[in-house]
């Protein structure tokens, strides 16, 4: 089975656990099986691994993901990553490309498309498998997963269906209604529109080729600035009459709000924090080291990070993303390939000396790129952990209470042999994560 899942988001929904860089598919509350914490795009792929273990997953994704993507799942998996962010309809065209111009898959083969973040059982994917098989066989151009819907919602776009069966023929598409549609909407047996769907993989080539003039991977690369942007649903679904639906009626729901967050939630602290005995459907979750205290509380999640503190009603949680988007400020924590760090202070100077002052997690055995920088230098104070640092090609044992002073122009890396905690102090006049070049270097 081929799979692309769509990893997109600007991490404003769950803020300020979610930032930038950070969308919600990568924040870790969720329980696996064996009770440790995991991601929605760590649960997801585990499930479609699962049910098909020689499934070929590609991820579709913005250059700012791949690291947390590499750190949370593997250096191995696949990304079709976009050169900048453009709509839909040239994400999905690129991804598809990358299955048969890099992975050199038929273009006679199917291909499924499914968002990173529902939470569902492993029946979903039990049905993305049927849907791919039904791609196969049939004469349809897209085909679609409808979800039953539970109660009439709002949130949801509907697909009207032909008919009851398993797979229907599609009669049109509804925009997310009113309360009294939706109503009316699931009176008539409409479905919910779980965003998942698939096609053969020469239908979305050769539409390619008629809207944007090319279909072939690195074409693509080469020229994805210079795409128009434009949505799947605007350039393919809206014109297109031949469409079925495979009908979904088990575990699904949109976790992308704190109040939707929160019923899938297994304890109602996560992190540092007591509730006392009078509050009611009250969850903290807590990514500082200080403690939270909710007394008396009903109905409220308490969200703080190193980006910022969420207090709301959770049925007000769902207006979070237009007071985010006000907000002005650089992600305050990152997940890498390496590791993680966190934003400790920020001051900006008059005198163009900026500094920024940052805790690093370096995990054992991983390593930051062999790099310099032209506008900063950084002082390096080791507090826990032994590693290995390289400055200009020098190595040198590193303990803690080592200091290291890189100036810029420096190339320079560190990998961790225990696991490493440093204090970076970033001085100069542009302190930004695109001050870097970097080099290759072999550890080992």
């Amino acid at each position: 089975m081929n799979i692309i899942l769509l990893s997109g988001g600007s991490g404003k929904r769950l803020w300020p656990l979610s930032n930038e860089i950070r969308s919600k598919q990568f924040v870790k509350f969720l329980r696996n099986k064996n009770g440790e914490y995991e991601s929605m795009i760590q649960r997801v792929y585990n499930q479609i691994k699962i049910v098909d273990p020689l499934a070929n997953i590609v991820i579709a994704t913005s250059k700012t993901q791949q690291s947390v993507i590499n750190s949370q799942l593997s250096d191995e998996v696949c990304l079709s990553i976009e050169p900048c962010r453009k709509d839909t309809f040239p994400a999905i065209v690129l991804a598809s490309a990358y299955l048969v111009d890099v992975l050199e898959k038929s273009v006679e083969e199917a291909v499924v498309f499914c968002p990173v973040d529902p939470y569902v059982d492993d029946s979903f994917f039990e049905s993305i498998e049927d849907l791919y098989n039904h791609i196969l066989l049939c004469d349809s151009n897209i085909s679609l997963i409808g979800i039953e819907p539970t109660y009439p919602s709002e949130k949801y776009g509907y697909i009207i269906a032909n008919d009851a069966g398993r797979i229907s023929r599609v009669l049109e598409f509804k925009e997310k209604p009113t309360y009294d549609k939706a109503v009316e909407y699931v009176n008539l047996g409409a479905l919910w529109n779980g965003g998942v769907f698939g096609f053969k993989l020469k239908y979305i080539l050769k539409k390619a080729k008629d809207i944007l003039g090319i279909n072939k991977y690195q074409d693509l690369l080469n020229n994805y600035e210079n795409l128009s942007k434009i949505s799947f649903d605007y350039a393919v679904v809206e014109k297109e009459k031949n469409i079925d639906v495979l009908r979904y009626n088990g575990l699904w729901k949109d976790i992308g709000t704190w109040n939707s967050l929160t019923e899938v939630m297994s304890e109602n602290v996560f992190g540092k924090g007591k509730l006392d005995d009078t509050c009611k459907n009250v969850h903290i979750i807590n990514e500082l080291d200080i403690p939270i205290v909710g007394i008396g509380l009903k109905n409220i999640v308490i969200s703080a990070s190193p980006d910022g503190i969420l207090v709301t009603d959770k049925n007000k949680s769902d207006s979070l993303k237009m007071y985010v988007e006000k907000i002005e400020q650089r992600p305050m924590y990152e997940e890498r390939f390496w590791g993680n760090y966190k934003v400790l202070d920020y001051n900006i100077n008059n005198d163009n000396q900026n500094s920024l002052t940052k805790h690093l997690v370096i995990c054992p055995g991983k390593f930051i790129s062999y790099q310099k920088h032209k506008h900063r230098s950084e002082l390096w104070t080791i507090i826990e952990g032994t590693g290995v640092v390289i400055i200009n090609g020098k190595k040198k044992n590193v303990s803690r209470g080592d200091f290291i002073h890189i100036k810029p122009n420096d190339l320079h890396s560190i990998k961790a042999i225990s696991e490493l905690h440093i204090i970076e102090v970033q001085i100069g006049d542009e302190l930004v994560e695109e001050d870097i070049e970097r080099f290759e270097w072999n550890w080992d």
